[in-house]
Formats: C-alpha cells, structure tokens, sequence
C-alpha cells in the first residue's frame, strides 16, 4: 500500500524553478472566413498566434501549457505572460489554484477577464500539466475522469469561404475518417444561401449525422427567430452563436422558443461571465474555451456552473485539451475537432467511430514538435533551469 504524502515527503518540497514562455505564430494553410468576413467586422484569418508556458520544478518535473489569440492579442498576451511569469518562482507546482489568483493579482490593473486571464491560461494548464505527469496519470484520469473517449465533431471543413460542393466533400470525407458530427459555417447576408448550404449537407448526409449550424454573433433578434424557425426542419444537434455573445436575454428568448438546442460560450473571457449566461438560461449547450477563460481552474468552475444547471458542454477549439476536459463532464459533450494544431505537436489523437479517445499518455500527452520551434517568434525565460 502506498503511504499518504507527508509535510516530509519529496511532492511536498518540490518548487518551481524555470519557467520560459513562448510566442508561436501557426500560419493557416488556406485563410478562414466566416461570417464576420463577410459582414465586414473581421478580416481572414491568416494565422494563430499560439502562447507556450513550459514550467520545471527543482526536482526535474515538467509541465506544458497553450494559449492563443486569433486575429489579434498574441503580442499582448506573450508580454503580459512575461510580466507575470516570474511570480512563480520558488512557488510549490501544486497549489494551483492559489497561483492562479497569485498571478491574477500580480496582473490586477488588466482586469479578471479578456487578455490577462488568457496568459495566466498557458501557466495554469502547464501546472496541471506537471501535476498529471508527476502522478503518472493522464489529465482526465487526475481530474476525475467519466469515460475514455468523447464525441467529436468537425467544423474545419464548414466555413463560409468553401463552395457548396466542396462543403459536402469536406463533411463525407469527415465522417469516412471517423469523426462524429458536421458543424457548418452560416450567418452571411444572403439568408437564402446560408439555407440552400445545410439544406444540400444535410440531404446528402442523411438524418442520422449530427449537424451543427455556427452563426458566429452575425444575426440580430429578428433574423435569428427567423432562422431558428427555419433550421427547425433540418434536426440541428445546434444552432450555435446566432446572436452577440454578451445578448443573454436574446439567447434566452431563442433557446425556449425553439425545440433546436442554442448554443453560446465560446467568445466569453471569465467564469462570471459564463455565470451570467446560466443565470439567464441563455444556452442548451455551453461551449467555454479553457484558454479564453485562464486555463483549467476557472474551466473547472464553469463546468461545475454548467452541470448544476443541467446544461450540456461543448468545448470551443483546442482539441489537444478539451478532449481531456470533456471526459471529466459528467453527461456526454461534444468535442471540437480542429486539426489546426496538430503541426505544433509530435503526437496525434486519435479517431474512431465518431469519437475521439483520450490520450492515455500523462498529462495533456503532449510535447512541442520541431516545427513549433521553428515558428516561436519570441522566447522569454526566468529563473534557473536545474
């Protein structure tokens, strides 16, 4: 039998002492549009600027941890991280919830939410990180893991700039590869169009595919509860984003007037503002991004918000996380599949029967590839590496 850890033991000794973070900037294949493209609010999107936190203690134990920003942001939070960075010096990996308000607070003048809570995000998921490798257990399985793999569904393949007949490749080459559901890009000013695209995806998929629609904030109040009542028709597992992310009462409205589930979230920087949101019964699905909201410890408080209420959860983005953070979620989430990312890793997740299992290696499973060197822009370092 294992003997419980003491004030003597080594796990209690143990400090920080390096901590380097690095500006990663992932160039995109193909520039991404969706709607706010094609209302004019946004330009395409070209790159992803990708904050790296890699933490050792004095007893040689590693964590890694990600943020990012898209279109704009990676500069300020790669400076606000460098800042703050050296606040976690001589500190002990494991009290991470009490470093997470260290940092919060070394950063206080920035606010509890946006920017400064997106670079404490890369610092937080890293100790986590570090706390799972040093268990030798992977990070579901330290939080408390509820299954062993989840549901996963592919939006890369959906966005607005694509062709319709590409669209429908796109979503039968997905499902061919494994993946569970098709999420499709809508919400440019010609309605009809946005109709004619999940009209054809879903005629050719058939009824048993789970489909998604993703608004991305571009419809006011009237255009959504036409659109809502529209999409009726085609069994949607969501209708995601129709409204500005911060109209609570416009998302509630929409989400008890239609039998198609709202879904909402992912533009939300805080645990309170996603409390707002349940207060209002403002989604079905609730869609927080770890990174956005400052990395796990904020997620957890989120997800415990989300299960009281009875919600359903739907990670945005960053895949290489979320898959371990949805198998914590007690009733069944869906996952989003992005293989944006994977340039930056050395391994893979993998996919079968629409579902996307989680890593059994510690940690997140994860370590930066070459090209992810090769890609850093800025590199800043603090304290003495053992």
């Amino acid at each position: 039998m294992t003997s419980p850890l003491t004030s003597d033991s080594p796990a209690y000794d143990d400090r920080i002492a390096w901590v380097r973070v690095s500006s990663c900037y992932l160039p995109l294949a193909n520039p991404i549009s969706d709607a706010k493209v094609l209302t004019g609010r946004q330009k395409p999107m070209t790159e992803i600027a990708m904050l790296f936190a890699e933490i050792e203690t004095r007893d040689g134990h590693r964590g890694l941890g990600l943020s990012y920003a898209k279109r704009a942001g990676g500069p300020g939070q790669f400076a606000h991280a460098k800042e703050i960075a050296p606040a976690l010096i001589g500190e002990d990996p494991s009290d991470i919830a009490r470093l997470w308000t260290k940092l919060c607070w070394a950063g206080a003048s920035v606010g509890r939410s946006g920017m400064g809570v997106q670079a404490i995000g890369a610092f937080d998921v890293a100790l986590y990180d570090l706390k799972a490798r040093r268990a030798g257990l992977p990070l579901s399985k330290l939080l408390g893991s509820q299954r062993n793999s989840v549901q996963c569904y592919n939006t890369s393949g959906g966005f607005l700039h694509t062709p319709i007949d590409q669209l429908v490749v796109n979503a039968q080459a997905s499902i061919e590869r494994g993946i569970g559901g098709i999420k499709l890009k809508v919400g440019q000013p010609d309605l009809a169009a946005d109709i004619k695209r999940v009209e054809t995806v879903r005629k050719h998929l058939g009824d048993h595919v789970p489909l998604m629609v993703d608004a991305n904030q571009q419809w006011d109040r009237p255009t959504a509860q036409r659109m809502c009542r529209i999409f009726e028709q085609f069994n949607l597992i969501w209708i995601e984003e129709p409204l500005d992310a911060y109209d609570f009462e416009g998302h509630a409205a929409l989400a008890a007037a239609f039998d198609t589930p709202i879904a909402t979230g992912e533009m939300l920087t805080s645990a309170a503002e996603h409390g707002e949101l349940i207060r209002h019964r403002a989604a079905d699905y609730l869609m927080p991004d770890a990174p956005r909201v400052g990395g796990i410890t904020p997620f957890l408080k989120v997800a415990a918000q989300a299960e009281q209420a009875g919600l359903s959860l739907g990670p945005h983005f960053a895949m290489e996380l979320h898959v371990h953070l949805g198998a914590v979620y007690p009733t069944e989430p869906w996952v989003e599949h992005f293989d944006w990312l994977e340039p930056l890793f050395n391994e893979r997740l993998e996919i079968q029967g629409g579902r996307m299992m989680v890593p059994t290696r510690p940690g997140l499973g994860l370590s930066l590839s070459e090209q992810a060197r090769q890609w850093t822009r800025e590199v800043a370092e603090t304290g003495t590496r053992p």
